[in-house]
């Protein structure tokens, strides 16, 4: 990619610090991280995980008319608790900001419960070229695959995203799913490990195996994304994510986890919903997302909520925002998607959800926000940190293990 300078945008900061001043006085989710700047292997890691696609990409495909210049609306899917959030306003500043600035109306729906029951509600219609009322949906490297593959989104103008140009990380800039970022832009990045509230374990849990203690029989949740649960299995098992298993090694672990479901000390196979079993009570621990623990101490005010990568080590993965193939306002999805790319902006954003950001000079803008998370591992990790705490990708699948696999863990797993 050619760099492309875009102009300072005073107008941009002064907003989002208007959006600030509202907000209760303290925005950000946890200040008692330490760490350093974002190594490249680290974001690297998570852009190689999927399969490429075909050869020769996918092809051009006709793009419906885009109405943007007339209708001032705009409509996004995200996942729950994946941007900065106002308890006392209800609402979200920094796309309030973005309203503000732009005069767009944005409908935001937090309705991505997991990549493939999303996948398998909006696909179809996809398919047979019919609206989904949504112009934006966030959806992870190895879906985002499988989007581009079937020709179910539309092509980026990189001319109309100078800030993503240039201040994408450059680990992001070529991934193996989207080659020269033709079809998606990185929204976070995170781990999968073990969340679990310290208080109500007695405990610190350091490994996998310390989630499978008997006192904790009934009141643990785990991923219903199995590249995290059964990666994290694997990892136990003495797997290497990253390198040469098969079906053998992918059974052992679908093994292992339906045994917890059947007796009984899995209470809940989930998606983004997980959250809700660890709110209520219901569950104290489980394998979770890494941003959702802090996101969960701040909401719930019990910092008892602790995050941990196991001994065995943890998964990287990242989000990609993207316009679908019947999205009619593709200039202002382009504007959104660059909007968010600024430092400043992205910083706001990270301080709440606490996730891998993947901003150039966020960290920097991070500073003003809060010392203390510029320094968070979890948000700017280092390349040693990624390397110490064995933290991997979950291999490419080609296309027809994806098939299998993804079969295995529905009727074994799912359906229990």
């Amino acid at each position: 990619m050619t760099p492309l300078r875009p102009p300072a945008d005073p107008t941009t900061a002064a907003l989002v610090r208007a959006a600030q001043a509202s907000q209760r006085s303290r925005l950000t989710r946890r200040s008692i991280l330490t760490g350093g700047l974002l190594g490249g292997a680290a974001l690297a890691a998570a852009g190689c995980a999927p399969p490429p696609p075909p050869a020769g990409g996918a092809t051009q495909v006709d793009l419906p008319t885009d109405v943007s210049a007339k209708e001032k609306t705009l409509a996004w899917s995200n996942w729950t608790a994946y941007l900065d959030y106002d308890e006392d306003t209800k609402k979200f500043p920094t796309l309030q900001a973005f309203m503000k600035k732009t005069g767009l109306k944005v409908d935001y729906q937090q309705d991505i419960e997991d990549n493939d029951t999303f996948y398998a509600k909006v696909g179809p219609q996809l398919r047979a070229e019919q609206s989904i009322e949504r112009d934006l949906f966030t959806l992870t490297d190895w879906m985002a695959n499988r989007v581009i593959r079937d020709q179910l989104c539309q092509p980026l103008s990189l001319m109309d995203l100078p800030h993503v140009v240039t201040n994408l990380r450059p680990a992001l800039k070529e991934v193996s799913f989207d080659p020269g970022r033709r079809y998606s832009v990185t929204w976070q990045s995170g781990f999968a490990g073990i969340g679990y509230n310290k208080k109500k374990v007695g405990k610190e849990l350091r490994s996998l195996e310390d989630l499978w203690a008997p006192e904790l029989k009934g009141k643990v949740v785990v991923l219903s994304e199995f590249r995290d649960t059964l990666g994290l299995v694997m990892q136990s098992q003495g797997v290497d994510i990253e390198g040469d298993w098969g079906k053998e090694q992918f059974e052992a672990s679908v093994a292992f986890i339906e045994s917890k479901i059947a007796d009984g000390h899995i209470r809940k196979v989930k998606g983004n919903s997980y959250l809700e079993d660890l709110t209520s009570g219901n569950a104290v621990a489980g394998i979770t997302w890494s941003g959702d623990i802090f996101v969960l101490a701040a909401d719930t005010g019990d910092e008892s909520w602790t995050f941990a990568i196991p001994e065995s080590g943890g998964t990287l993965w990242s989000d990609n925002l993207m316009i679908p193939s019947t999205s009619t306002h593709q200039a202002s999805a382009h504007e959104l998607i660059d909007y968010y790319y600024q430092p400043e902006v992205a910083a706001e954003v990270a301080a709440y959800v606490n996730y891998v950001c993947p901003v150039e000079g966020a960290q920097e803008a991070m500073e003003k926000i809060d010392p203390d998370l510029a320094q968070s591992d979890l948000i700017f990790p280092t390349e040693s940190y990624i390397k110490d705490k064995k933290i991997q990708g979950f291999r490419a699948l080609g296309s027809e293990e994806d098939i299998e696999y993804s079969d295995i863990w529905s009727s074994r797993v799912m359906s229990a």
